[in-house]
């Protein structure tokens, strides 16, 4: 966001609109910036819609009105004992899970007041609402508020079926810009590049990256969007970006299998609330 905002640039570029995609254009936003959302699909909400257990979060204020003792440190125990092997990227990630709980409902008048306990917690921090859907409830929110900023003003664009390929660069090396294609045709936008493009669980060609890091899970099926190919990362590797930990591919014990398609290669997931909760 500070990058963003100092930057010598007139707006923040996001690439995403998944929940990630949608809450940085919406911080990009508070702050000041301008900001122009690129989905490739043909509407925002990725994955993130199909998110139906809730978010977790640690010394939220709907923890503390149900009187349940949980902290930052106890959230960073468990993540770390979950297999996590970044110490700061945990703390970053546990250390915010609270605050940024609380604005989502603060901010954008969500009913997360259901809290669990799921697997692998040691205390009920898992949140949701009423809303039988939570993922798609908070996501969807996120993006109305995009949009009306969008349809209000000028500092908000959200351009969708914009498959984005290529970053742009300056002499120093630095990311200033993408190259995105449109209806068939190529276009620009300059300015710092938010990466919110999401996993590469759905690429089964031989060239993905789940081939190249986790081929002995490619027999296996996916509930992810067809959208999941790791663009991003890709796009970031060709101008020289570092990439950590792509062999942590999550395998999620439980999906529906359709009886008509057993051998579909795309699946629903049975979600961890369903073990969970019931």
């Amino acid at each position: 966001v500070a990058m963003a905002t100092v930057f010598p640039s007139s707006q923040g570029i996001v690439l995403g609109g998944g929940l990630a995609g949608v809450s940085a254009a919406n911080t990009l936003l508070e702050n000041g910036a301008r900001v122009v959302l690129l989905d490739k699909s043909s509407f925002c909400g990725g994955n993130s819609t199909k998110a139906t257990s809730g978010i977790n979060g640690a010394e939220t204020k709907a923890q503390k009105a149900k009187g349940i003792d949980d902290t930052i440190e106890l959230f960073t125990s468990d993540t770390l004992k979950g297999g996590a092997k970044k110490p700061e990227v945990v703390k970053v990630l546990c250390g915010n899970s609270g605050i940024d709980v609380d604005w989502l409902v603060e901010k954008f008048s969500l009913d997360l007041s259901l809290v669990a306990r799921l697997g692998g917690h040691s205390a009920p921090r898992t949140h949701r609402g009423a809303e039988r859907f939570p993922g798609m409830t908070i996501t969807y929110a996120l993006i109305q508020m995009v949009e009306k900023i969008a349809e209000r003003t000028d500092k908000a664009r959200i351009v969708t079926k914009a498959r984005a390929h290529k970053l742009l660069t300056n002499s120093a090396g630095a990311c200033v810009g993408v190259v995105y294609e449109k209806g068939g045709l190529d276009f620009q936008e300059h300015g710092p590049v938010i990466l919110a493009t999401g996993g590469f669980g759905a690429d089964f060609t031989q060239n993905s990256l789940l081939a190249q890091y986790r081929p002995d899970l490619m027999h296996l099926p996916t509930t992810n969007g067809d959208h999941c190919t790791g663009d991003g990362l890709k796009m970031s590797m060709a101008i020289g970006a570092a990439c950590v930990d792509l062999e942590w591919v999550q395998v999620h014990p439980t999906g529906l299998v359709h009886p008509d398609e057993p051998d579909s290669k795309v699946k629903f997931l049975a979600a961890e609330a369903l073990r969970g909760v019931g």
